[in-house]
């Protein structure tokens, strides 16, 4: 008999209820979701060039006026591309420049450059960048997030997409330039496009309003990757809803909510990352659960679908080639530590069901 969330139920009955949805939910994707960007429809990593004043980007921190930049790379049939980009920074933690020296950016993209080529249809994307120069543990927490990304998408189309890049900035107003691992995102309103939900531009949201399966399938996700940097109902001052998870709207009148933004997480693990001060935790890899306990009743399903991807999601980061041996060991470790608990049934009741808010 398994217990999970106060239930008792038979692995049998459990095992039959989780088989008959997956017909159901594989047919509501395949009616909801819609084929990949060119630029996502591959995860080989892109070598690019990117060239801006990065000297003043670091300095003045800009996060509403653009600056002119190219960016470049090769076409799969070894053509140069060159295309016009306006550059600005981003974000909040990692463009304060005590925290990064050298901070995360946004690229705009002419859409009459970029049509029926690797970038088609791309505009404005979001580029996670290496924090600090000339340091391999930043370079290796950009890929563990790109991976943590890559984990998501294994667990649900609904999700954002990425494309792990390897990038030489030139910079036009210094004598040097740098080389780094970066991330593109998908822009939400393409994602929006691709699962056929709108996105949301609201202040707060309520636990009812969520698609009960999607909020606990990100609550499990953020456990397995060790996150408490989030909220799906609430976020900072004028700031769109919700912190680090973005809403959407669905056909059945409730919203998607999707996760992003890991690098305070203890998979990634990286040295600009601190634990929550709320919750008393000592390290970011620390795990603590923040489901909602009105959805205890689906968490049985959630944890199949977990268990169902494990050997995926493990061969996921064993095939990480930018990944160093430590840090793939690290990452192995992390992941194994979360399934060795909801494979037990005591122990997920104690460190999951229970600690539910």
């Amino acid at each position: 008999m398994y217990r999970y969330f106060g239930v008792v139920m038979s692995f049998r009955y459990w095992t039959a209820t989780i088989v008959a949805l997956f017909p159901m939910a594989l047919a509501a994707n395949a009616q909801d979701i819609k084929d990949h960007d060119p630029l996502f429809g591959s995860h080989d990593t892109l070598e690019v060039e990117l060239e801006a004043p990065f000297a003043m980007l670091s300095k003045d921190r800009p996060d509403e006026e653009e600056t002119a930049g190219k960016f470049r790379f090769t076409a799969e049939d070894g053509s140069p591309v060159e295309f016009d980009v306006a550059v600005r920074t981003r974000g909040r933690w990692r463009r304060n420049p005590d925290i990064c020296t050298f901070p995360p950016l946004r690229l705009n993209f002419k859409k009459s450059q970029t049509k029926d080529t690797l970038f088609h249809k791309q505009d404005k994307l979001k580029l996670v960048t290496h924090c600090r120069n000339k340091a391999q543990r930043y370079e290796q927490s950009v890929v563990s997030e790109y991976l943590a990304y890559r984990i998501l998408n294994l667990l649900t189309d609904r999700s954002f997409q990425v494309r792990l890049l390897k990038i030489r900035y030139v910079y036009t107003d210094a004598t040097r330039d740098a080389e780094s691992y970066a991330i593109l995102i998908e822009h939400k309103d393409r994602l929006g496009k691709r699962i056929g939900g709108k996105p949301l531009a609201i202040e707060k949201a309520r636990i009812e309003e969520l698609r009960p399966a999607d909020l606990n399938l990100a609550s499990v996700f953020q456990y397995l990757i060790g996150n408490t940097d989030f909220s799906p109902i609430a976020t900072a001052p004028d700031e769109d809803c919700c912190h680090n998870q973005a809403l959407f709207a669905s056909k059945d009148g409730l919203h998607y909510t999707i996760p992003f933004d890991f690098d305070q997480t203890g998979l990634v693990n990286a040295p600009h990352s601190e634990p929550n001060p709320r919750f008393s935790l000592r390290t970011v890899s620390e795990r603590l659960y923040r489901g909602r306990c009105v959805n205890n009743d689906q968490l049985a399903a959630t944890m199949q679908l977990f268990q169902a991807h494990q050997s995926d999601i493990e061969s996921l980061v064993d095939e990480q080639q930018e990944l160093s041996s430590t840090t793939r060991r690290y990452i192995l470790r992390f992941i194994e530590e979360f399934y060795d608990t909801i494979n037990n049934p005591k122990r997920a009741d104690r460190e999951i069901a229970t600690r539910c808010i």
